[in-house]
């Protein structure tokens, strides 16, 4: 039995003819770096997000770099975020020199508390006076929005920016509105596992702000000016490559119609897999849509969870924990003092997820062969 995890290969067989041409066509003007790809991406891509302005670069870290970097986020300053998430999202702000604050997570969306937002800002405020509140980072997880209703509002009201990370999310829709429309600023990830991916590394800023643009531009390229030799500010080498942009402009090409086959895969994963005792299904709030990076399920216990996962193993079906143990318990942050027991939800979900194959091309069957499986 062959199930992939990600099915790449199927999706090369659709858009081989335009990646080569796109390939084919970085080699004949030879821009190998920011090449006419760059700004032709960035247009689609902001149009498709109903937003002014996006921003190509190097991957989807240095989007988050970027744009912290954009609001001028450095040493003294706080940055609230989930622990939920991969290392990316809260290393960003300790790069810079900025303190990572870490809140809970909701038990069914596995985003950031909104609740628990408001209560981390308050009792920092009582706490820290020695740093600086400056911002919040909302990922969505797996490819679905956090709930930006209740957390635009604490983010305004305590006089802090939003990042929205949608390095999982490129595609999906909060009550309508595209999530890289959503916050101060939203940045995404091209890592060719993402939704919407390339065949390196990528990712992309997106702002409707004209002032912000400009910084994004300037700090993408050294903190350039007018020119690539004068630098009016420090900056990052965060450049796209012309070739990963062709593919993107490939792939962009199908992506709607990968959205809508990825939300037929899952409801078909929530039907055949709903009513397995100890198993619980992902679901996505009304109004909103999900691009499902991930389908993770939640099993009993860390126990069932192995029993589970062995099953698949068994049969050569792959699974994969996303993620095994939070950020505000790795050591990379083990100065920041958090101990086991402070995030109880998110160290709970931690032992108890796993994700399945998920991907555009996941054939009916064998979405059926994966639930047999774990009913036994």
């Amino acid at each position: 039995m062959s199930i992939p995890f990600i099915d790449l290969k199927a999706q090369y067989k659709l858009v081989e003819d335009s990646v080569k041409s796109g390939i084919d066509g970085v080699l004949e003007h030879g821009a190998y770096v920011m090449g006419p790809e760059i700004k032709d991406l960035e247009e689609r891509l902001s149009s498709f997000s109903a937003v002014r302005h996006a921003v190509g670069c190097a991957s989807g870290t240095d989007a988050l770099i970027m744009a912290l970097m954009a609001l001028e986020v450095g040493p003294g300053d706080a940055v609230f975020t989930t622990p939920f998430t991969f290392m990316a999202t809260a290393e960003a702000i300790a790069l810079l020199g900025a303190t990572p604050v870490f809140v809970d997570v909701d038990p069914v969306t596995f985003n950031i508390d909104p609740d628990a937002l408001r209560r981390s800002i308050r009792d920092f405020k009582e706490n820290n006076a020695e740093l600086t509140p400056k911002g919040i980072i909302a990922v969505d997880l797996f490819g679905q929005p956090a709930d930006y209703d209740r957390i635009e509002p604490l983010a305004q009201n305590n006089g802090m920016f939003l990042i929205v990370d949608a390095a999982q999310s490129f595609g999906a829709t909060y009550k309508g509105k595209p999530v890289c429309s959503l916050g101060d600023m939203a940045c995404t990830s091209f890592f060719p596992a993402k939704p919407l991916g390339c065949y390196g590394d990528g990712g992309m800023v997106f702002a409707q702000n004209d002032e912000l643009h400009k910084l994004l531009v300037s700090i993408r390229v050294h903190g350039m000016g007018e020119d690539r030799y004068e630098n009016v500010r420090l900056g990052i080498n965060g450049r796209l490559d012309s070739m990963q942009a062709a593919v993107l402009l490939a792939k962009f090409e199908i992506f709607p119609d990968e959205i809508e086959k990825r939300q037929a895969a899952a409801g078909r994963y929530n039907e055949l897999l709903d009513g397995i005792d100890g198993v619980t299904v992902p679901t996505v709030p009304e109004g909103n849509t999900s691009v499902w990076a991930q389908y993770s399920l939640l099993a009993r216990d860390t126990e069932h969870r192995e029993e589970l996962m062995g099953k698949l193993k068994e049969v050569n079906i792959p699974s994969v924990i996303y993620y095994p143990k939070p950020l505000h318990l790795q050591k990379a942050f083990a100065n920041l003092g958090y101990s086991e027991g402070d995030l109880p939800v998110c160290e709970n979900l931690a032992s108890r997820i796993f994700s399945l194959p998920m991907h555009p091309y996941l054939e009916a069957e064998d979405q059926e062969t994966i639930a047999k499986v774990l009913k036994g």
